[in-house]
């Protein structure tokens, strides 16, 4: 039975606008609420076209009187923040996440007319480090737990999530762990990095990557909205990347620094407003991360139409390629005589409390061929 009453949370965001967009166009629906606690941009307004727009914050209890005046029998969750600074800091980002999530679900518990809840989540919960498998099925966990930031907030939210369900066995939940988004119109962390012209990469590590056209990602949300799917589903595309050959084939410059560095050096880029990427980032940049997606392609019944190495390629046809070669040696050589000196600090700091930095495991390794 198709949804008459859809609210999705985060309809401020490109993802979030869009998929308010596509159910606000089907004439099967018959109300479609997109609430975010600022207004959509001007472009993504337009988008909307029959969404009603709903100021509010899902922090605040009222969002329980707008499920509920509204007769919501299906609640999209979006509104994840995956970056402090896009949040207002890490406080904010985890009130956001963690408390709004709560509000959300307590709201959603006491209305009755709720039958569905979809949850935005993310591979993320499954860690980064050198102790993963080949590939994260559904029914594993992180090797070793996510001790702060996104991932923690996204662990913590689908333990909620779980709890809810339990409480309301009746409504049916799809909790979707989508890999890392590209494309030419998202804006996420991962093509924001993939955007600098010299980007700094860990010494003797070479993560594999499994990537996500937005395409594909607005499909499994509408199908996840509009179907009758229960239950968790890795959300991917086919093959995986070295993150090597990715900044290779955008036309990026690739700069290997120590691994001491790459902390100062994330801290410095956020500072400067350049790129924001904290150290759990930083470690799925160090080690990668691959799931499973028989689930989504047998119980789910989607296909991604874009693989891997397709959905960078179509995002490669937005960014601009570095066209002046002196100017970039000169950035990686300030680069490299900056980061040389933070890194012999950190090191002179290590020696002075005798700690060592762990070695990178299976540097030379080649796990999966290009897809």
């Amino acid at each position: 039975m198709p949804p008459a009453v859809v609210l999705v949370t985060g309809v401020s965001r490109w993802l979030g606008g869009a998929l308010a967009a596509e159910l606000a166009a089907d004439p099967s629906i018959e109300r479609v609420l997109g609430v975010d606690t600022v207004p959509p941009r001007p472009e993504v307004q337009r988008r909307l076209g029959r969404t009603e727009f709903v100021r509010a914050d899902i922090r605040n209890p009222l969002i329980g009187k707008v499920i509920a005046a509204a007769g919501v029998d299906t609640v999209v969750h979006m509104n994840i923040s995956s970056t402090p600074a896009g949040s207002g800091g890490r406080t904010s980002m985890k009130e956001l996440n963690v408390i709004g999530t709560m509000q959300l679900l307590a709201a959603c518990q006491r209305v009755p007319t709720v039958r569905r809840l979809v949850l935005k989540s993310t591979s993320a919960v499954y860690g980064a480090s050198p102790r993963d498998p080949a590939v994260f099925t559904e029914a594993m966990q992180a090797r070793q737990v996510p001790g702060g930031g996104f991932a923690k907030d996204s662990l913590d939210i689908e333990g909620y999530v779980r709890s809810f369900s339990r409480r309301r066995p009746e409504v049916d939940v799809a909790v979707l762990r989508f890999t890392n988004f590209i494309g030419p119109r998202i804006d996420s962390l991962l093509t924001g990095f993939l955007r600098l012209p010299v980007v700094p990469t860990a010494l003797g590590y070479d993560a594999r990557v499994q990537l996500l056209h937005e395409d594909d990602a607005l499909a499994v949300l509408v199908q996840a909205t509009t179907g009758g799917f229960a239950g968790t589903v890795n959300v991917g595309a086919a093959g995986t990347v070295l993150l090597s050959q990715a900044i290779r084939r955008l036309g990026r410059v690739a700069l290997p620094l120590p691994s001491q560095a790459m902390g100062p050096l994330g801290r410095l880029t956020r500072q400067a407003r350049i790129t924001d990427y904290s150290p759990e980032q930083l470690r799925f940049l160090n080690f990668g991360r691959v799931v499973d997606t028989r689930v989504l392609r047998e119980e789910f019944g989607y296909t991604p139409r874009y693989t891997t190495a397709e959905a960078l390629a179509d995002y490669g046809r937005t960014v601009v390629p570095v066209v002046d070669p002196a100017l970039v040696g000169a950035v990686v050589e300030g680069a490299e005589d900056v980061v040389g000196r933070t890194a012999a600090a950190v090191g002179s700091l290590g020696a002075m409390t005798g700690r060592r930095e762990p070695q990178p495991v299976g540097g030379g390794l080649r796990a999966v061929r290009d897809a």
